[in-house]
């Protein structure tokens, strides 16, 4: 986190106490309901381990992009749909620095936004260097000197600085940043922050996500980094209806410890040793469910240039169908697995349906029995009878020629005494 550990918890008591404040029975709740909707604290998902800028960049290929054949994912588009036009992905985070090389080409300022300073600004402040992190991963463009580049390096980011690490990130402001997004032409909007608040779809944010994604826009949230007890519980904006949530996955396509498991889980992408752009210059190495919600809105990115004509949500059942499962199905730790960018984008020859779990293999045919019998067939009647009357009849002749031989003995025996 860009927060230290104390001030995660100020801000967690703060969205507690927010969260009893809404409550009540009687004429409070009802004073309440009345009242402004409190602005609940949010919370960024990254870890916040590196500083910047940097003297040197990061030189080897990231392991997140080494698994992947680069040459093959980006077979079609690198951000760009068949007219030439960038995709659109809206970062609210903490700005996005434009300083850095490898954003500069890829930040449309004329459509940013700053919800934190009251002077306003076009949202390429970042004096956390969360959203540039977050950016980078999304349409860094490549850079010499260094093996890290944004999975879509052709996608237009615009930046929309609402958060700034210290608790002026909220519900509310939040709010008006994914309208402003989808305003200003976001076909994706990246979130890389959370509440645990348990907030309704009627409230604020609910309804601004809401009309999001009845625009038709891919929304990516991260499902937050308070995983480690296992404990499954739902977040927001994640867990609002029509929202990707993501959570983070290890080097071996495991459940990262620290990511928040639950029901709302949709797909998980790499969260963990994350190399990424920081204000200024260079890469920094960071980790959270921050980092891989942009890995999963990179892959967006790309199949809304490579696929005009499909809707957000069969973008979102794309990225479902190809990712890679250890169960069949989906669980509440990796939702339906982790992320194959290059198989969602190669696979993609029809139109994606919600997905289902894998049929797997046919169960084996049980042997049959062999037919158990009480009584004889006829014909193995017939055949016993046959057998006794034969062994009757050969009795018999034995009985017949015995006896001939004893009287024909005897009467030898009569003649030689005369």
């Amino acid at each position: 986190m860009t927060q230290t550990h104390a001030s995660r918890r100020t801000l967690l008591a703060a969205a507690f106490a927010l969260t009893l404040a809404s409550g009540g029975t009687g004429t409070a709740a009802a004073a309440t309901a009345a009242a402004p909707q409190p602005p609940y604290a949010l919370r960024l998902d990254g870890a916040g381990e590196c500083t910047f800028p940097m003297k040197k960049q990061i030189e080897d290929r990231p392991w997140a992009l080494q698994r992947l054949l680069l040459d093959e994912l980006w077979a079609q588009t690198k951000g760009k749909d068949k007219s030439g036009n960038s995709v659109r992905v809206a970062v609210i985070d903490t700005g996005v620095d434009r300083a850095n090389p490898q954003l500069s080409a890829a930040i449309d300022t004329g459509a940013g936004k700053d919800f934190v300073d009251p002077k306003g600004g076009d949202g390429t402040a970042d004096t956390v260097g969360h959203g540039t992190k977050v950016a980078g991963l999304i349409a860094a463009r490549p850079q010499q000197g260094t093996g890290f580049v944004g999975l879509a390096p052709d996608a237009t980011i615009i930046p929309i600085r609402q958060n700034d690490g210290q608790g002026k990130g909220n519900a509310a402001n939040l709010s008006q940043a994914i309208d402003h997004a989808v305003a200003k032409g976001a076909q994706v909007i990246n979130i890389s922050q959370d509440t645990d608040a348990q907030l309704s779809a009627e409230s604020d944010l609910g309804k601004s996500v809401q009309k999001a994604v009845a625009a038709n826009v891919v929304v990516v949230a991260s499902a937050g980094n308070d995983g480690m007890s296992g404990q499954k519980r739902k977040t927001y904006p994640a867990a609002f209806p029509g929202v990707l949530a993501v959570g983070a996955s290890d080097r071996n396509n495991e459940r990262a410890q620290f990511s928040q498991p639950g029901d709302f889980i949709g797909v998980a992408a790499p969260g963990v040793d994350m190399v990424s752009t920081v204000p200024g210059f260079g890469q920094c190495i960071d980790n959270g469910t921050s980092f891989s919600a942009p890995y999963v809105a990179g892959v967006a990115a790309l199949l809304r240039a490579e696929h005009a004509d499909w809707s957000a949500q069969q973008i979102v059942w794309q990225i479902q169908n190809t990712a890679e499962r250890a169960v069949n199905g989906r669980d509440d730790y990796v939702g339906w697995g982790i992320i194959d960018p290059v198989r969602a984008l190669s696979h993609d020859q029809e139109a994606p349906k919600a997905p289902v779990p894998d049929p797997g293999p046919p169960p084996a045919a049980a042997p049959e029995a062999a037919p158990l019998r009480l009584t004889e067939t006829a014909q193995e009647r017939q055949e016993r009878f046959g057998t006794y009357a034969l062994g009757i009849g050969a009795i018999l002749i034995a009985v017949i020629a015995g006896t001939a031989t004893v009287v024909r003995d005897a009467r030898g025996r009569k003649r030689r005494l005369q």
